[in-house]
């Protein structure tokens, strides 16, 4: 995927910018997530997402984008083995599967870009702890996006929370600058080293994406040379938020208040939605 080099500090209103392009994008991705539930394909998920984002007249930052073909679709969606870049199409979510969600937004020339992995009906213990894991090591991730940190303190405090838990994290694929382009400057693997890399500072906006695998950290991509699976066929989990670094600490730009999530009936997912710095599990 291409990649804006240099990282944009952002000023406070492109900040703002910033800010409307991430509460539309989680409304276009908490309207796909609604649309979970066995029998649905993960294009009906895709279309919620695609209705939410045209009736704010926003743009797709994935359909169009580049790769080995353009990308089809406004949404990535992901099945169980599948870490990132599934292309939807008439697959049917069956009870007991975990599906990720990926949509990217673009409102007024910036970008929004989250994602979150959800159950399809009940799911074990086991596989809810999965879930857990990745979403808590994502705030552990966030927490650490203040000015004077390093990347590597972000990228370490991801790392930590996933493999004390017994899973791993993805090497290939990373977290990333975003902006008036979905992929600046710098990149944020879900690994690293404490008090390395590059410093933190007040107006950089970093799309933070934990992807986590239960088996080995090794993926391959399938043959529609997009959809990313683990190679052992164990399940994954991705969650993703974007975050701006500010003056007083770490705000997650694509948050959705609690009235908004009430009125979406989805408050059972505030603890991703909401933005909350706080211990998932």
């Amino acid at each position: 995927m291409s990649r804006q080099r240099g990282v944009t500090i952002k000023s406070e209103r492109e900040m703002a910018s910033m800010r409307e392009a991430g509460r539309v994008n989680a409304l276009a991705l908490a309207a796909a997530v609604s649309a979970v539930r066995p029998g649905a394909t993960t294009a009906d998920l895709d279309a919620a997402a695609e209705e939410t984002l045209q009736k704010h007249g926003a743009k797709s930052a994935f359909k169009g984008y580049p790769g080995a073909y353009p990308f089809p679709a406004v949404t990535t969606v992901c099945i169980n083995e599948e870490l990132v870049h599934g292309i939807p199409g008439p697959r049917k979510l069956k009870r007991g599967d975990i599906v990720s969600i990926d949509c990217g937004a673009i409102v007024d020339g910036f970008v929004g870009d989250s994602a979150m992995t959800v159950p399809v009906g009940e799911i074990d213990g086991e596989i809810q702890r999965l879930l857990n894991v990745t979403l808590e090591s994502l705030y552990e991730g966030i927490e650490k996006m203040r000015a004077g940190n390093r990347s590597g303190d972000v990228s370490a405090a991801i790392q930590t929370c996933v493999e004390s838990h017994g899973y791993q994290v993805v090497r290939e694929y990373t977290g990333h600058g975003i902006g008036r382009r979905m992929h600046e400057d710098p990149q944020v693997p879900n690994y690293g080293t404490e008090g390395m890399g590059l410093l933190l500072r007040t107006g950089m906006t970093i799309a933070l994406e934990p992807m986590v695998l239960t088996g080995t950290a090794q993926t391959i991509v399938e043959s529609d040379q997009w959809t990313v699976v683990s190679l052992d066929r164990k399940l994954t989990a991705h969650f993703e938020h974007t975050v701006g670094v500010t003056d007083d600490g770490p705000i997650v730009l694509t948050a959705l208040d609690e009235e908004t999530l009430d009125a979406l009936g989805l408050t059972r997912y505030n603890k991703y939605f909401a933005g909350r710095l706080a211990k998932a599990v």
